[in-house]
C-alpha cells in the first residue's frame, strides 16, 4: 500500500491535533482542519489504510485514531515543520542564561531548571567528553623509602596528584626509573589497557617495586575513571502530574522513581550529532517505551560536550521542543565560550 500525499496530509493533521488535544482524532476534525476538500468518507478509509500501515491506532473505546510510534517518526523525519523562536522567546531563553560561572556541575544544574520551566516537561543536563581521557605524563617524587607523591597530567592538561604509603620500602633512587616506565607504557591509553600493560611487566620487576607501579596504575584508572564518568542532573519530574497520560498515579510514580533513581539509564547519545529525537519504542530502557526524548547536545570546551534532554509523552510537540532545545543549546556553547570554568582543587591527601 502506498503512503500517499494525502496520507500524510491526514498523517500531519492527526499528530498535530492530538498533539494539541490529547484526544483521539475522528474524521470530522480532519475534515474541518483540511477546509472540506476531502470528504469525511475519504477521510475514514485514508484513516483506515494509515491503521493497517501501523502509523495510527484506533483505541478500543473510541473512534477516533492516535498516532503510533511508527507515525510520530514519519512525522518527524518528513513531516514536522521547522519552528523558529520568536523574538520574546530568544529573549526568555538568553535571561535565563545569565548564569554565574561556578562549577561546572552548577552551572549544569542551573541551566536544566530553566530548561524545565521553559519546556514544561522533566528534564536531564549530562556533561560528557568527546573523546577518551588518557594520561599524558607521570612524575614519581620520593618523600621517604615508605611514601611519594604521584603526579599525573592527563589529556586535558588538568594535574592531578596523591600521597601514596607504600607497602614496602623502596629505594628513592628507582623513582626516576619507574617514572620512565609509567611514562613509556601507560601514557595515551585507557584503563582498561593500562591493566593489561601492568600484567605484562609483572615479571620484569621485583616485588616492592612492581607494588608501587600497581598502586600508582591503580590510582591512575581510578582518576581517568571518575573524570570520564557521566555526570548526569535530573530536574522537573513534578511536570509530568500536569499532563493527561499521566494521570495514572501509578505509571506517574514509575516514571518519577526512574529519573530520580535510574537517571543513568537515560539516553546518552554517543555521536555529536546536535539533535537526537527518540520516541517510545526506540528507548532501550522499559521505563521510557511509552514516553519520547529529546536531546540535544553543546559544547562546553576542554573536549568536553553537553546534553539536554527533555522527557515526555509520545504527543508532546516534538517542533517546539526541538526548537527551544536548540536555542538552549546555542546559548550555552556561547556561554561556555566567553568564560573559563575555574578548575577544582586537584591536590588530594
Amino acid at each position: 500500500m502506498e503512503l500517499t500525499d494525502r496520507k500524510k496530509q491526514i498523517l500531519k493533521a492527526v499528530v498535530e491535533d492530538y498533539i494539541r488535544t490529547a484526544e483521539p482524532v475522528g474524521s470530522k476534525a480532519i475534515a474541518a482542519e483540511m477546509g472540506g476538500s476531502v470528504s469525511s468518507a475519504t477521510i475514514r478509509n485514508e484513516l483506515a489504510d494509515l491503521v493497517e500501515m501501523g502509523y495510527l491506532e484506533q483505541p478500543h473505546t473510541s473512534a477516533g485514531r492516535v498516532p503510533s510510534p511508527k507515525g510520530y517518526r514519519l512525522y518527524v523525519n518528513e513531516l514536522m515543520e521547522q519552528q523558529r523562536l520568536s523574538v520574546a522567546e530568544t529573549e526568555r531563553i538568553n535571561q535565563s542564561l545569565q548564569l554565574k560561572m561556578e562549577e561546572l556541575d552548577r552551572v549544569i544544574s542551573q541551566a536544566g531548571r530553566a530548561v524545565a520551566s521553559f519546556v514544561n516537561y522533566p528534564t536531564y543536563m549530562a556533561a560528557t567528553r568527546k573523546s577518551t581521557l588518557t594520561a599524558r605524563h607521570f612524575e614519581l617524587l620520593p618523600v621517604d623509602d615508605k611514601s611519594c607523591i604521584v603526579v599525573m597530567m592527563m589529556g586535558n592538561n588538568r594535574v592531578k596528584s596523591q600521597l601514596l604509603r607504600l607497602q614496602l620500602r623502596v629505594d628513592q633512587s628507582k623513582m626516576p626509573m619507574l617514572s620512565g616506565l609509567l611514562n613509556q607504557h601507560f601514557t595515551g591509553v585507557s584503563a582498561d589497557e593500562m591493566n593489561v600493560k601492568l600484567m605484562d611487566l609483572s615479571d620484569q620487576l621485583p616485588p616492592q617495586l612492581f607494588l608501587l607501579l600497581s598502586q600508582t596504575v591503580s590510582y591512575a584508572a581510578d582518576v581517568l575513571d571518575e573524570a570520564g564518568r557521566k555526570e548526569i542532573y535530573t530536574t522537573g519530574a513534578t511536570q509530568l502530574l500536569k499532563l493527561p497520560e499521566f494521570r495514572d498515579a501509578d505509571k506517574a510514580h514509575d516514571l518519577m522513581s526512574f529519573l530520580t533513581d535510574g537517571k543513568e539509564n537515560l539516553p546518552i547519545p554517543e555521536d555529536n550529532s546536535p539533535m537526537k529525537i527518540l520516541i517510545g519504542p526506540e528507548n532501550v530502557s522499559e521505563e521510557l517505551r511509552d514516553t519520547s526524548v529529546v536531546v540535544a547536545s553543546y559544547d562546553i570546551g576542554d573536549d568536553m560536550r553537553g546534553l539536554i534532554g527533555v522527557v515526555g509523552p509520545t504527543r508532546m510537540d516534538y517542533a517546539a521542543v526541538a526548537a527551544r532545545l536548540s536555542g538552549f543549546a546555542d546559548g550555552l556553547t556561547r556561554l561556555f565560550g566567553k568564560r573559563d570554568l575555574p578548575p577544582k582543587e586537584d591536590m588530594e591527601e
